[in-house]
């Protein structure tokens, strides 16, 4: 069964697709501009204007073709009609547009934090099989990544220097980009879990995180180790390993029929037991797809359940101001009967020139 019948089983009301990754989700067009109608009998109709229109046309979808003031159109063509729109991407300029227009509008989803929620995401929770093998390929490239990185130089060089690494790195290794800015943060820098690579020169003696991610065939990979330059202080160490027991217990938990919170808070045993609860501030993972971070979450508020095809990350971090930080992140595939992690690139302590 396609995706856009999968989605007009669950509709009660037609609903206009507007989120772009939600678009290509639905019809495989990849645009800036273009939005698609599901109607609960089933059928589908996409609207985008010239520049994508022949692309539109492939996909095998109903297509109409519209002025490039996208909403603009839509508001003729779905004048007095009762229609579903997806909240999380629409907005209020939107809204007011096509209801001013005399579209009966009715919302659907909502955001969870930072991740979006409907009847489209509800879907793209579970992967297909060829969704897997997208991101499973792109998690290997990641892996290479990181086997390359560890040959080269830490010390002396710059946070943005091994940044412009990584992207060419993974271009020169196949990926279609990055799936996010990669985060390289070393010493008291480290400390911030999104920090922004700057002109921190890497010393010895510290730690440095590296979160990096990039994207084969419009699918993300998502992956973090903490690398060591030379002899650790003891407290740093001891980090390190309390993070790294935190990490294997919440990859662990994983399986069909656990919750995101029960998930999450089989990390924190080990952070807890070594007075290091306060340091460990986020959630223990998201969901990765065609987005780096979409659903299920595991979070201390999750309600999801985890069900087999989910992909998520399982990555604590223990962050310490003024000082650094450690976070150990795999990007894992929910199976019939546990889990498989996806990156398998070492993670016990590797020491970097």
């Amino acid at each position: 069964m396609s995706r856009i019948a999968r989605l007009a089983e669950r509709l009660d009301e037609p609903l206009l697709v507007t989120g772009p990754t939600n678009v290509r989700y639905l019809t495989g067009l990849s645009s800036s501009n273009a939005a698609v109608l599901v109607e609960p009998a089933g059928n589908a109709t996409l609207y985008t204007d010239f520049r994508y229109v022949e692309n539109a046309r492939a996909t095998g979808v109903d297509v109409v073709e519209v002025a490039r003031d996208l909403i603009g159109s839509l508001s003729t063509l779905l004048a007095g009609r009762r229609v579903a729109f997806e909240a999380p991407h629409v907005s209020y300029d939107t809204y007011a547009r096509l209801a001013s227009a005399g579209t009966e509008l009715i919302s659907s989803g909502s955001h969870v934090g930072s991740v979006a929620a409907g009847p489209v995401e509800d879907l793209r929770r579970v992967k297909d099989p060829s969704e897997v093998d997208a991101i499973r390929r792109a998690s290997r490239l990641s892996d290479a990544v990181f086997a390359e990185l560890v040959q080269e130089r830490f010390t002396g060089r710059t946070e943005r220097e091994l940044a412009w690494w990584l992207e060419s790195a993974f271009h020169e290794a196949g990926a279609e980009g990055l799936a996010f800015s990669s985060i390289v943060a070393t010493g008291a820098n480290g400390a911030s879990p999104h920090a922004d690579p700057g002109d921190r020169v890497i010393e010895t003696g510290t730690l440095v995180t590296i979160d990096m991610g990039c994207v084969v065939d419009g699918y993300c990979s998502d992956c973090t180790r903490t690398f060591a330059t030379g002899e650790l202080p003891a407290r740093l160490d001891e980090v390190y390993s309390v993070c790294l027991q935190a990490q294997l217990d919440g990859l662990a938990a994983v399986r069909p029929g656990a919750h995101g919170r029960d998930v999450d808070a089989a990390s924190r045993v080990a952070v807890a037991a070594a007075g290091l609860g306060d340091c460990y501030g986020h959630g223990l993972g998201h969901g990765v797809g065609l987005d780096v971070h979409e659903a299920p979450v595991l979070r201390p508020e999750s309600k999801d359940m985890l069900v087999a095809g989910n992909v998520v990350t399982v990555e604590p971090g223990i962050y310490l101001p003024g000082v650094g930080g450690v976070r150990i992140e795999d990007l894992v595939l929910v199976t019939d009967d546990g889990a498989e992690r996806l990156t398998r690139f070492e993670k016990e302590l590797t020491v970097v020139g």
